[in-house]
């Protein structure tokens, strides 16, 4: 007689399926899978549009007189417009557009880096993020002889490397989380992920976890 034992294993999965034994397979490749856009930016004229597929509504901003539009970038839940002037911000269910005006000698960023629910720009003497959770911006002064060495952006969590600290931005909580760089510490390697970011360094590896806002150290073999 033939068996079937490989046919009833290819049957197994579908039956447990069926019966919601598997439902977590695919709640798990749900969240590790890019969100959907939830929120759509619109330059209308002298109007800024936020259509929020989730919450539903519309939020509006109006552009001052003479202001001008450079690019708006949207991802998930978050939406950024940047002008001439300022830099605006906005996130599903928000109640207003969020901005922060430019600083006397200040440059608009020349791009925005941007996930499902975080975004985080790099400015002259600042680095101004901005959380789908709280819905505001934050910011976080760069010293004159401090220097940006990377960045990375994940979809609930954003970090900003410098030679004297790395900056960690979380969609769940507000502000900037800083963790010291040490003196001759060099920077390896810094990667951003769903709802954490690892930085490695010549000494340690550094993971920041987004849903509590910390900073994990693990120190590196000696050789």
């Amino acid at each position: 007689m033939r068996s079937t034992r490989g046919s009833s294993r290819a049957v197994l999965p579908v039956l447990l399926l069926a019966f919601g034994v598997a439902t977590a397979v695919p709640a798990i490749a749900q969240n590790q899978s890019p969100l959907s856009p939830l929120l759509e930016v619109q330059v209308l004229g002298r109007e800024l549009l936020a259509i929020d597929s989730e919450g539903g509504g519309q939020r509006s901003e109006r552009l001052e007189r003479n202001e001008t539009v450079l690019y708006t970038r949207s991802q998930g839940r978050v939406g950024v417009v940047v002008t001439d002037r300022r830099l605006l911000a906005i996130a599903t269910r928000s109640g207003a557009w969020q901005q922060a005006r430019y600083r006397n000698g200040e440059a608009p960023p020349a791009d925005v880096e941007i996930g499902d629910r975080v975004a985080l720009v790099l400015m002259r003497t600042r680095a101004v993020g901005f959380d789908g959770g709280s819905r505001n911006l934050v910011e976080s002064g760069i010293g004159p002889r401090e220097h940006v060495v990377d960045s990375a952006v994940g979809a609930n969590v954003a970090v900003l490397i410098t030679d004297r600290r790395a900056l960690g931005l979380s969609s769940d909580r507000g502000g900037f989380f800083e963790v010291p760089i040490r003196l001759g510490e060099g920077i390896q390697s810094v990667t951003a992920f769903a709802n954490h970011a690892t930085l490695q360094t010549s000494q340690r590896l550094l993971i920041f976890r987004g849903p509590a806002a910390t900073w994990e150290e693990k120190r590196l073999p000696l050789h």
